[in-house]
């Protein structure tokens, strides 16, 4: 749906992105991290349309959005950071006048007027000023600009930025409820927010795309190994010599003492080795219960700072070698 390929965007001498291709599928929510002044902004911009690349090609829908832009901005939705909204229209005066200038009239325009004010949850609003409306209802009526055309494609740009608890909680659950419809990218600066919106993750340091992959995937290459905790019933040193004769295992360590005969135990296996079915069967066998058992992942917070941090640290030093 979305293809990027080796996009280089200069200022002069200053180069904001550099070689940077990507690939997002129908349907799927990708979030773009990185450090403020990584290029993440400066990419989102060039596939909607708004910046031309120095170099490399974008695709969206199958149109290149350099040589076909009328057409390929069809399917495309743009919310950017600060939404270009007229405070003097009302909600629904300038909702028609986006639609306008999406080339939508008569019954047509109607028709995707009303279905937006519903799908972004406005209707109560809709004949009050925009300057009247809390930041909330704002980025309302801004996504409401970027979907009025239904496009497949829907970029937002820190979409919950400024906002209350409550508010940034509707935001979220509206852009949940249009995933899937349509292929988002997003970035935010609120990791558990893209954490919990986004099927994978792409992360932008000074211009160049570090790492792109799910979140749950890049923790396990960090961390260089899987990690399971689970806790288990009975004496530790034969719970231990059992979990040791699992193929795969690196290495077992009890995180908690929880009481006489119950631990929790954190046990690594090697990357490509699932050990939970064979140590379940080997519990049974020896007749050890398992309370809770649960994988363990880096944060998505850990994740960010490993990879963009200035110093080397402890994943790359293990890549490099």
């Amino acid at each position: 749906m979305i293809e990027l390929f080796n996009i280089t965007k200069k200022y002069g001498n200053k180069t904001a992105i550099n070689n940077i291709s990507l690939f997002v599928r129908s349907g799927e929510v990708l979030g773009l991290l990185g450090p403020n002044g990584a290029g993440k902004s400066t990419t989102m911009r060039i596939i909607a349309g708004y910046l031309l690349p120095t170099s490399g090609s974008v695709k969206v829908a199958g149109f290149d959005v350099v040589k076909e832009p009328v057409t390929a901005k069809r399917h495309i939705g743009y919310l950017p950071e600060n939404p270009p909204l007229y405070k003097d229209m009302t909600v629904c005066d300038y909702i028609n006048f986006a639609a306008e200038l999406r080339g939508l009239k008569g019954k047509d325009k109607a028709h995707h007027v009303n279905r937006v004010i519903e799908e972004v949850g406005i209707p109560d609003v809709k004949k009050r000023l925009i300057g009247h409306l809390s930041r909330g209802y704002r980025q309302r009526v801004g996504l409401a600009q970027a979907l009025v055309a239904n496009p497949q494609v829907l970029i937002l740009d820190e979409p919950t930025v400024g906002l209350d608890p409550q508010q940034i909680t509707e935001i979220r659950q509206l852009i949940k409820e249009l995933s899937g419809k349509r292929t988002v990218i997003l970035s935010s600066h609120i990791l558990p927010e893209v954490s919990s919106l986004c099927h994978r993750v792409a992360i932008i340091n000074k211009g160049n795309l570090i790492v792109e992959n799910t979140p749950q995937n890049l923790g396990k290459s960090l961390m260089g190994h899987r990690e399971i905790i689970v806790q288990i019933k009975g004496p530790q040193d034969k719970i231990r010599t059992a979990l040791e004769s699992l193929s795969g295992v690196k290495n077992i360590t009890v995180s908690k003492v929880l009481k006489e005969n119950l631990c929790e135990y954190t046990v690594q296996s090697e990357l490509d080795k699932d050990i939970r079915e064979s140590l379940f069967y080997t519990m049974a066998e020896y007749n050890f219960p398992i309370l809770e058992m649960k994988s363990s992942f880096m944060s998505l917070e850990e994740i960010f700072l490993e990879l963009v941090t200035e110093e080397p640290t402890a994943a790359s030093q293990r890549e490099a070698n």
